[in-house]
């Protein structure tokens, strides 16, 4: 409910009745106050996420644990770490009031108190806390718009790499799923799950639509080939990764942030998804371990779609065809584990598959 609509909560924390009662009747004229007498009780009642006090009075000198030791706490927990905390204490020594602001506390009031002064300072914090609460949605708001737009451009790049070879965004979005089916289910496997964090699963599918991205630079004359490549153009249209990898290089360079985890991934699914797991892949030839996690997942996902998927030159071919396929291939062209993976969630892939099957048109001949 809006703060404005209601009266704000106060939890008073104090083991003297004497001191609760006359906080209760100075503040509860203004706000609704809930009491407890020791830290435990003070802990449990902060953290009821259907009722969460908008500010804390807190005493140091407590019969179960110190208000600095409850304070401690409450800055742990993401659900009351943003609770402003006043300590209200007997104690006053410049110590005392250093240790309460070290483990959080937002204010100090010495006993005995003064009405006007808790009034005081309480109205201050509450108003920040508001004040707080106004930007942390506005800069909300102002993060999934970026996000949003950010999501809007990378897609409308990638399609245009695919409308220029002929292809259609279904190829975007199987991919997309593919690869981040593919991270959720490794998430929990030792080798990998230091590297696929829900964050690293969520930019892994970000960066995905931009695998082909360098096919932009690719000649007309062999992306759009309807036939088989002569050895010479397939070299040509292999530099597609190198195209892609400079291409989000010089994007990173122009945000002046070489160090963004998005675009570092964006680059290496570029650069990458060609390579084999057995050192026969391109551009760099990298075998097993040398290949990044991103790339040994882009190039199960890349595969399975372009061998289920209608090309010019070829019919699609079943989902259990293509299975077999990338199971023979297990320590060749792939990671092992990813293939792995893949069978256990091969059932997945393929309703995505029919799924996206209606919307299909013919695609470029290029692995």
């Amino acid at each position: 409910m809006n703060s404005q609509l209601r009266k704000q909560t106060i939890l008073v924390v104090d083991d003297a009745p004497e001191n609760i009662e006359l906080l209760n009747l100075v503040l509860n004229t203004d706000y609704q106050v809930k009491v407890a007498l020791d830290g435990q009780k003070a802990l449990e009642i902060a953290a009821d996420p259907l009722d969460l006090p908008d500010l804390i009075l807190l005493d140091v000198m407590l019969p179960d644990m110190d208000g600095y030791e409850v304070c401690r706490q409450l800055k742990t927990s993401d659900l009351t770490r943003k609770i402003p905390v006043i300590f209200v204490t007997a104690l006053n020594e410049p110590t005392d009031e250093k240790k309460g602001f070290d483990v959080g506390g937002v204010d100090y009031i010495t006993k005995p108190i003064t009405a006007p002064t808790v009034r005081a300072r309480v109205k201050t914090h509450l108003a920040l806390r508001d004040q707080n609460r106004v930007l942390e949605e506005k800069v909300r708001e102002r993060t999934e718009e970026l996000t949003h737009t950010q999501d809007v451009t990378i897609i409308g790049f990638a399609t245009l790499a695919e409308f220029r070879s002929q292809e259609t965004g279904t190829h975007i979005m199987a991919t997309q799923h593919f690869v981040s089916i593919l991270a959720r289910h490794l998430s929990t496997h030792p080798h990998y799950s230091a590297f696929l964090t829900l964050e690293n699963i969520e930019l892994l599918r970000k960066s995905a639509p931009l695998h082909d991205i360098g096919k932009i630079a690719v000649p007309d004359r062999i992306l759009l080939k309807p036939g088989r490549l002569t050895a010479d153009e397939f070299e040509e249209i292999k530099k597609h990764t190198t195209y892609g990898r400079d291409a989000i290089l010089r994007a990173e360079k122009a945000l002046g942030n070489t160090q963004s985890s998005f675009l570092s991934l964006a680059k290496e699914i570029a650069y990458t998804h060609h390579e084999r797991w057995d050192g026969k892949g391109y551009p760099e030839g990298l075998r097993e371990y040398e290949i990044p996690i991103s790339g040994r997942l882009m190039a199960l996902a890349d595969v399975y779609d372009a061998l289920i998927s209608e090309r010019v030159y070829k019919k699609p071919i079943p989902h259990e065809k293509a299975v077999e396929i990338i199971e023979s291939e297990r320590g060749k062209h792939f990671d092992p584990a990813v293939v792995d993976a893949f069978l256990d969630v091969e059932d997945v892939f393929r309703n995505i598959a029919q799924n996206l099957a209606a919307s299909r048109v013919t695609r470029s001949p290029v692995l």
